[in-house]
């Protein structure tokens, strides 16, 4: 991944967001979009960055260890070398606050998490787009590691592992009044339960997390 050629168009529609501690739901309506059919690998990361995070995952695994704020910075040097405008304006707050986000950029951005839902569902409504051993690597089936990407089905629109292998950060702050920087990241990853492994789960943490079954995807507007 590393073209334009390469991101698959996402109608827009409606989705409802569902937050599970306080069980509120809202819709958010989402317009036609580009997203990664896959997550950004460690190899792509490298070609990028010149450097990648230490570890012994191969290259076609999905990069972990890198935090919200490297994701919008790889989205900025990526729209660089592909002669794209940037996306974001980054500042200097250490907890991402100050970053803006140009929507009418041409670049490579991260997705919102509205984006994100809906692009996993694929038009489904169901808890998960497939059946989770055959769409997701989590902890009944990983082996206690990160898989290669798109080593499981896709969903209906043609986007692996959205669910499973890694969890994916998103654009959005979790809940600013609450949380602060937080932001959300969405998916599963190779070492959850199903329960984690669903379309709707949320999660968030600081912009500067990095761990070990977290990367990012990246979109772009159409």
């Amino acid at each position: 991944m590393g073209t334009p050629d390469d991101l698959l168009a996402v109608p827009g529609g409606v989705i409802v967001l569902r937050d599970e501690g306080t069980k509120v739901t809202w819709p958010v309506e989402v317009s036609d979009f580009l997203l990664a059919p896959e997550p950004v690998t460690r190899e792509l990361y490298r070609a990028i960055t010149g450097a990648v995070p230490l570890s012994p995952a191969g290259p076609r695994t999905p990069i972990t260890e890198v935090s919200w704020l490297q994701a919008v910075r790889f989205c900025n040097a990526l729209s660089q070398r592909n002669g794209l405008e940037p996306c974001y304006l980054l500042g200097t707050d250490p907890d991402g606050l100050d970053v803006d986000w140009d929507a009418a950029a041409s670049g490579y951005r991260l997705p919102t998490e509205a984006e994100w839902e809906h692009a996993c569902r694929a038009g489904s409504s169901e808890v998960r787009p497939g059946e989770l051993d055959e769409i997701a690597w989590y902890r009944g089936n990983s082996g206690g590691r990160v898989h290669d990407v798109a080593t499981r089905a896709p969903n209906a629109w043609g986007f692996h592992d959205m669910i499973g292998n890694v969890w994916e950060w998103c654009w959005d702050l979790f809940d600013r009044e609450v949380y602060g920087p937080y932001r959300v990241f969405r998916g599963g990853g190779w070492q959850d339960h199903p329960r984690g492994c669903r379309a709707s789960c949320r999660r968030k943490s600081h912009p500067t997390l990095r761990i070990d079954d977290l990367g990012f995807r990246v979109a772009r507007r159409r």
